[in-house]
């Protein structure tokens, strides 16, 4: 048989969304399934099975690949493994000291991130490297082992290894490493050379141990899915999504799940750059809310940001230095918790507030009738008859109006509103509220949310975007194809890329040459390896080189693309004005006289989808849609009471078709929402344009 189908799996906080592919007609089918937090495989294997009972053969599909949000949500909630610390002597409680830097200076109550390993399972072994990775104190390998077993001991499942300056020389987390694979060769060991080669060692040391804290729940749940999916006949090779928006194959994502905590936000943002692309647009604000969070990425020329620090399970969520700070590449972005299972509340000074607390998939809103008695957005939506309750989900789910009313009643006998009332002001807060997070997160990158295009993708993020892109000033918004499960149709475009990084540590003037374009090439080669594990073709790979210099005296760097190699003496001038430049467009200056080094330096490697490029078309969900509207009661927030909207069937509606709004468009995995002044156009690949109106403020 035939292999043309593709498979993407976007696990969410909330929904399970699965798209299979047809590479040979460029058609594609839909599943969509409640998120199951006790075993997230068993909502995949759920939706998979409709979707073989839909005509999908198991033969023919030749690849799959996969995001979750299991490991990020195993950190926010401390569901990790029981993770154990060995270092060097003296720097067991790096974890505690941090930086020494409080986020919040003058709260004297201020909450930092708890270690993910408790000062009882942090030990300490005889060991020490010189910076320059010169040994000062060899490794007791007797000491290392009893600390070990002191660990396992205690219910340790996982151990990270941290030793001082192994970024230098790694020779002691080898042999660490090496020694502990023969006494217990069960246990999960993580090195953080391994994960992390790369100076300062509070950072070094929270990679690692994070690294280590979810590898267990990696193995098991990677091996699961695998096993589960195989027994139904798959036999295709799996693939994972990268935080930074790349793939890497089965066997290196469970060496460094750490690798993998924002995958499906990545891949959110990857098919934002897609469809913008596809519709001639190249600055895009990727926009996807579903369930759980919301998501917000720039894309410029057509590329989303990566950064090349992150920080995880952050205590307040818009407070830098409040969360864990992870050595890893991931795709820049915003997550705020407002999703349609954000529970609204009054608070103690009687405001409205929204999130960000979900009700999840287990109960869920309460219209989802599953036991939740919480007022959420999606319980406002339905209210304010955005939602379709017989069209739910395509269909799959009927859900409550007349519960949605009961929630909402206590809220509306506190504030002396009405119900519905209650819920326009639900609407509008948590669009406000995502809203202000994308004024931030523009702001601190120096753009102008009016030079973007809003792109709307989640299962919530179409129903919500027009009025998010209205208090933007955006005058443009795109909705594409499959908008509810886009992040699963993401998978499915994103190339295989692969990252690396080591310290060297070297001023321009005092480089070695040689030893500089060794180093590079040395990551190349392990970069182009995974790739060629992964199915790509490294030969045709993208080859970029950074590194992270600053000026010498800088406490802090600034990653700079480089031009090419290879590099010798006469590369010194090139690398200075590549760095000179970055820092000029951040900082809008250069200090005089100063000599340039490169602390850390990186290669990126990136292959794109082989075979013919990817074009997705639609399948006609619908045989009589016809285009034709029919009407219900909305309530806009432009106006007082309901009115008479026109309701189009997506799959009904054809290229070049043209109409105002207030609209509402419905298919399968989630509704458009067009206020009214504005005007919606079918592009040819089937996305719908609106063009916002001019604000008449």
């Amino acid at each position: 048989m035939d292999q043309t189908h593709a498979l993407g799996i976007d696990i969410g906080g909330t929904f399970t969304d699965l798209v299979v592919y047809d590479r040979a007609t460029g058609r594609i089918a839909k599943g969509k399934e409640l998120t199951t937090p006790d075993d997230p495989s068993r909502g995949v294997l759920t939706a998979l099975e409709k979707l073989l009972e839909g005509g999908v053969v198991p033969e023919s599909l030749y690849r799959i690949v996969h995001a979750t949000t299991l490991f990020t949500n195993a950190l926010i909630e401390r569901k990790g493994a029981r993770t154990g610390l060995i270092t060097t002597k003296g720097f067991r409680d790096v974890l505690e000291i941090g930086r020494e830097r409080k986020y919040e200076l003058y709260d004297i109550h201020i909450a930092m991130p708890k270690p993910l390993a408790s000062r009882d399972l942090r030990l300490e072994v005889t060991e020490r490297m010189a910076p320059d990775g010169s040994e000062i104190t060899p490794l007791d390998e007797g000491e290392l082992l009893q600390q070990v077993d002191a660990l396992r001991a205690a219910g340790a499942e996982s151990v990270a290894i941290v030793f001082l300056h192994a970024y230098a020389n790694p020779a002691h987390e080898d042999a660490a490493l090496a020694a502990i694979a023969k006494k217990h060769p069960d246990l999960i060991v993580t090195a953080s050379h391994d994960v992390a080669p790369e100076i300062r060692e509070y950072d070094r040391t929270s990679t690692t141990v994070t690294n280590a804290y979810v590898k267990p729940l990696a193995h098991i749940y990677v091996d699961r899915l695998v096993d589960k999916t195989a027994a139904l006949g798959i036999g295709a090779p799996y693939f994972m999504m990268l935080s930074n928006g790349g793939l890497t194959h089965i066997a290196e994502a469970k060496r460094s799940p750490v690798q993998l905590l924002e995958s499906g936000p990545a891949a959110g943002a990857l098919v934002a750059a897609y469809f913008g692309s596809k519709a001639g647009v190249d600055n895009v604000l990727a926009f996807d809310m579903g369930g759980t969070t919301a998501k917000l990425a720039l894309v410029d020329e057509g590329e989303p940001h990566v950064d090349y620090h992150f920080e995880a399970a952050r205590e307040k969520r818009f407070a830098e230095g409040s969360g864990l700070p992870l050595n890893i590449s991931a795709i820049k972005l915003i997550e705020i918790g407002a999703g349609g299972g954000s529970i609204a509340h009054i608070d103690d000074m009687e405001l409205l507030k929204v999130g960000p607390q979900s009700a999840g998939s287990e109960p869920g809103p309460v219209c989802y009738g599953r036991g939740g008695s919480a007022p959420t957005v999606t319980d406002a939506d339905l209210l304010l008859g955005f939602l379709n309750a017989d069209y739910f989900a395509g269909g799959s789910m009927k859900i409550d109006r007349d519960a949605a009313q009961q929630a909402m009643q206590p809220l509306a006998d506190r504030s002396g509103l009405s119900v519905v009332d209650v819920a326009r002001g639900i609407y509008d807060v948590v669009n406000e509220n995502m809203a202000s997070a994308a004024r931030v997160h523009i702001a601190e990158q120096g753009k102008d949310p009016r030079q973007y295009t809003l792109l709307a993708t989640g299962g919530a993020g179409p129903v919500h975007a027009y009025y998010v892109a209205k208090k933007l000033g955006v005058r443009r918004l795109i909705c594409p194809l499959a908008a509810g499960v886009a992040s699963a149709l993401g998978l499915l475009i994103a190339p295989a890329r692969i990252d690396r990084v080591v310290t060297i540590a070297s001023s321009l003037e005092q480089m070695d040459w040689a030893k500089l374009e060794a180093t590079y090439r040395e990551l190349e080669e392990d970069a182009a390896k995974v790739i060629e594990e992964t199915g790509f073709d490294a030969g045709k790979a993208r080859i970029t080189r950074l590194a992270d210099m600053r000026y010498i005296g800088q406490g802090f760097e600034v990653v700079t693309t480089l031009p090419d190699g290879p590099y010798d003496a006469s590369a010194a001038q090139s690398l200075l004005d590549a760095f000179e430049d970055t820092y000029r467009r951040t900082f809008s200056r250069t200090p005089p006289d100063v000599n340039a080094e490169i602390i850390n330096i990186r290669v990126s490697l990136r292959a794109d989808v082989p075979g013919e490029s990817v074009g997705f078309k639609a399948t006609g969900d619908t045989s009589d849609g016809a285009g034709a509207p029919h009407t219900r009661p909305v309530r806009f927030p432009e106006f007082d009471d309901y009115v008479d909207t026109a309701v189009y069937d997506r799959a009904g509606l054809k290229a070049g078709e043209r109409f105002d709004g207030p609209a509402v468009i419905e298919e399968n995995e989630s509704t458009l929402i067009v206020g009214p002044g504005a005007t919606i156009e079918v592009d040819p690949d089937g996305n719908l344009l609106v063009a916002l109106p001019e604000d008449d403020s």
